[in-house]
């Protein structure tokens, strides 16, 4: 029968229309506080749903009814009048009412009394439907309805629909219950052209309790996956640097491969900004680019005198016109090689530290910039492989910091890596990159170009409870120097060997002694890997584990060369810990590979539970022994002497299955001192709480000690905390404290931050209020993000998870004014 897939625009039209309305996270909103209480019964006379949408053309339609009454035709075609609890059901669909009187001829139907519709995505109910299946023109009276796909319920006057255009007259909706309406989004009319792909809303008010908050007298907004030029949100906040801050984003739908955000920004404080968003993607190509400018910035003005006073560099200072520009993307040159991007350049500085009130945001030396080319896969017999050539730039980000301070850029910079069993006992393999080193200050930094090749072989014996890897490598590294940088190394060679002081010079026959512009270094290095690993069964309080102990030892071997006329271009030592016990070099980068003959001692241990596989416990202890001392040293860096290096423990032990306490040691037996202290515990609070404590010392480098927390009060409120201290600096790094309420589909947060906001040691405060319409979107700054990374744990999923990256352009430690943000 025709008549229940007639109904469908009136559905449809109620759902097209929340597409303006809905608020689409990353993260599912908290509904466990809404009441069993749905604002449409179910219908205990409808099916269950059958099959998808797609299939109901597909499937007959079943009417019932107490009297027939004219009934007349066959198959789907009939004409007449059925009363008394009429039924049609069709897969997924159901339509129930008192009365239906259809007629074949003229395509004309009216339900009257008790109308109910139900499909996958809605519950309905009326007092009238009629409709005209011939002229597509259709009315629903006194509506009601109730999402089931997802949390959301209103109701409408009437609404209409007159072939691909309809509306809602009167419309209402909101995700809370009907007795407790916290909220709710009342449109006088929402016009729907399904043609256009266009909902138009007219005299649209946003209510919280019965208070109205925003009124819009008109938006359009689309109803599908089309997309449609127009004005998004605005944004509007107030802050002491910026003034009153407005900004109107405009889209453009410029084609259907590639889009344009226009962002017209107002600061009273420091001028109009223009900003645009340009977006592209093809079958191969995808991209953004990201561009800012503001002219003439009433900030670089105001605060001139005190940055000539404060800001020694002239050159980081700030620009009178100011200026971002990023760019990223990516291109798939075929199924093995990759084309990438990320490109960014500033007018100066201290961009950052204005566009962005984020500490994290501005914590950092410099913004990297790269483009390369990137290829990886297999050849079959020939081995595994991978290779990139790309370019990076270095541009400062922290204006109190000289140029010269930058890491090298490496122009260009390529690598090749292949590995290839051969058999089950042998492994073979390369690693080789060919770098091009520039600097920005290249007086003060002169490069030059390096290569290092390291092929090896390797011998992986192992079975079920054992393993020997013997490896054997040589590491040949070259360079061509810049004459600059060859004279400055040769001049620090003479000095040193030759003891002659700073005040006195070098002469030009010294010079031409020590002078080599293609220095090189090669060295053999040979390791040996072995472990044991050995099980149990044991019981320890009633319950069952599986108990292993993990001996290992790492013989490393590697002669010593002189490396004193190598530049040193990106090559540090590595912190000493866990994993420093196993590598066969203790530097990063090519410069400098550690001359060694030593032996590492290790064994671990874990308890893991056999009916979920808990980790109960883990611990690890391990020590370097070196047979000799290592010669090889770079400038500042104490040498590695003949003896034991520091001990190295890590623990984790899970006290029940809320309490996890982890720690981390490291003693040195030579100086008889402790050289790392770490403490870290976790303790979940019921379904949602949760508290860290981390401290950690490391010499007389760092102390630092950080407490935060998620204290649940009640299911609806919630207090939250960060304490961040450093006792090296006697300084507060971070201190957060906040309120939260929750309710079934309102929630608000009122959070107080003080930060440090540079290496200065300048401290920032900051309230954040917070008003989220759950389902709709939020009033204010997104508090949630900045808890999700103070606290860790904060959202249950992240408790195994890295915190999110903090830099990003926005005002999130401003109090905004209300206004929807989508």
């Amino acid at each position: 029968m025709r008549t229940a897939l007639r109904l469908l625009p009136l559905p449809f039209c109620i759902a097209v229309s929340l597409s303006a309305q809905a608020d689409d996270q990353l993260r599912p909103n908290y509904w466990a506080l809404c009441p069993i209480e749905d604002a449409v019964p179910a219908f205990t006379d409808a099916q269950a749903p059958v099959g998808t949408v797609e299939d109901r053309e597909r499937q007959p339609t079943d009417i019932d009814g107490d009297a027939f009454d004219g009934l007349s035709g066959i198959d789907s075609d009939f004409s007449g009048n059925v009363s008394g609890n009429v039924t049609l059901r069709r897969g997924d669909q159901f339509l129930g009412t008192d009365d239906l009187q259809f007629s074949q001829d003229d395509g004309t139907f009216v339900a009257d009394g008790n109308v109910r519709y139900q499909d996958r995505g809605m519950r309905i109910v009326a007092d009238r439907v009629e409709g005209d299946t011939i002229a597509e023109s259709y009315r629903m009276d006194s509506v009601r309805y109730q999402l089931t796909a997802r949390r959301g319920n209103g109701g409408a006057d009437h609404i209409r629909m007159d072939g691909t255009v309809g509306a809602l007259l009167g419309s209402t909706y909101s995700t809370c219950t009907p007795s407790d309406r916290w909220w709710e989004l009342k449109a006088g009319q929402i016009d729907i052209d399904t043609d256009m792909g266009m909902g138009t809303a007219r005299n649209a008010t946003l209510r919280v309790g019965k208070v109205p908050v925003l009124y819009v007298p008109w938006f359009r907004f689309p109803i599908d996956e089309r997309r449609l030029s127009g004005l998004l949100f605005p944004r509007i906040s107030q802050s002491g640097r910026n003034g009153f801050d407005y900004t109107q984003p405009i889209y453009l739908n410029l084609a259907p491969n590639y889009d344009m955000t226009l962002e017209p920004r107002f600061m009273s404080r420091r001028g109009v900004q223009l900003g645009t968003e340009f977006r592209f993607a093809t079958d191969i190509a995808r991209g953004e680019l990201d561009v800012a400018y503001l002219p003439s910035d009433k900030l670089a003005s105001r605060e001139r005198e005190l940055e000539e006073e404060q800001v020694r560099i002239v050159e980081n200072r700030r620009k009178a016109d100011r200026a971002f520009l990023g760019l990223g993307g990516s291109l798939d040159i075929n199924p093995t090689w990759q084309g990438r991007a990320n490109l960014t350049w500033m007018s100066d500085p201290r961009y950052l530290e204005d566009s962005s009130n984020n500490v994290d945001g501005i914590s950092s030396v410099s913004a990297l910039s790269q483009i390369g080319v990137f290829g990886q896969g297999s050849s079959g017999d020939r081995g595994y492989w991978n290779a990139r050539v790309l370019g990076d730039y270095q541009l400062l980000t922290d204006y109190t910091l000289p140029e010269s301070v930058l890491p090298y850029n490496r122009l260009p910079h390529a690598s090749f890596t292949w590995q290839r069993p051969y058999g089950r006992w042998i492994n073979a393999g390369v690693d080789t990159t060919a770098t091009r080193f520039a600097h920005l200050d290249d007086a003060a930094r002169p490069g030059g170009s390096r290569l290092d090749v390291k092929p090896y072989i390797s011998l992986p014996f192992e079975g079920a409870a054992w393993f020997v890897r013997p490896t054997l490598a040589w590491r040949h590294t070259s360079y061509a120097l810049d004459r600059a940088l060859t004279d400055r190394l040769a001049e620090q060679r003479a000095r040193a060997e030759l003891g002659i002081p700073g005040n006195q010079a070098v002469s030009a026959d010294t010079l031409a002694l020590y002078s080599n512009n293609s220095p090189s270094r090669s060295q053999p290095i040979g390791s040996i890997d072995a472990g044991l690993f050995f099980d149990r069964n044991t019981s320890w309080r009633g319950e069952d584990y599986l108990h292993t102990l993990e001996p290992r030892l790492f013989y490393l071997n590697s002669p010593y060369r002189d490396q004193s006329g190598l530049p040193l271009f990106d090559t540090t030592p590595l912190t000493f810990g866990w994993g420093q016990l196993f590598r066969d070099n203790r530097y990063s980068g090519a410069d400098r590979q550690a001359d060694a003959n030593q032996v590492t001692m290790a064994v671990s241990t874990r308890l893991i539970r056999e009916s979920d596989g808990l980790e109960k416990l883990s611990a690890s202890l391990g020590q370097i022994v070196y047979l000799s001392d290592s010669r090889v040293a770079i400038p500042g860096e104490a040498q590695v002497e003949q003896g034991r290096s520091a001990w190295v423990t890590d623990t984790t032990y899970a006290i029940n299955d809320r309490w996890t306490v982890s720690a981390g040691y490291q003693w040195d037996p030579k100086f008889r001192r402790e050289d790392l202290m770490s403490l870290r515990t976790r303790y979940l609070i019921g379904d949602e709480g949760i508290a860290n404590f981390a401290y950690r010392r490391r010499a007389d480098l760092i102390e630092q000690a950080d407490l935060s927390f998620l204290y649940p009060i009640s299911p609806a409120w919630s207090v939250v905390g960060r304490y961040y201290y450093s006792f090296t600096d006697n300084r507060l790094l971070e201190a957060v404290a906040g309120v939260q309420w929750d309710s079934c589909c309102l929630a608000a947060r009122v959070v107080g931050r003080r930060y440090l906001r540079n290496r200065q040691g300048e401290l920032n405060n900051a309230i954040m209020f917070e008003l989220e319409l759950k389902g709709l979107g939020s009033a204010g700054p997104n508090t949630e993000d900045r808890l999700r990374r103070a606290i860790l744990g904060y959202y249950r999923d992240d408790l195994y998870l890295v915190p999110p990256s903090e830099l990003r352009n926005s005002d999130d430690d401003e109090t905004l004014t209300p206004g929807l943000s989508q």
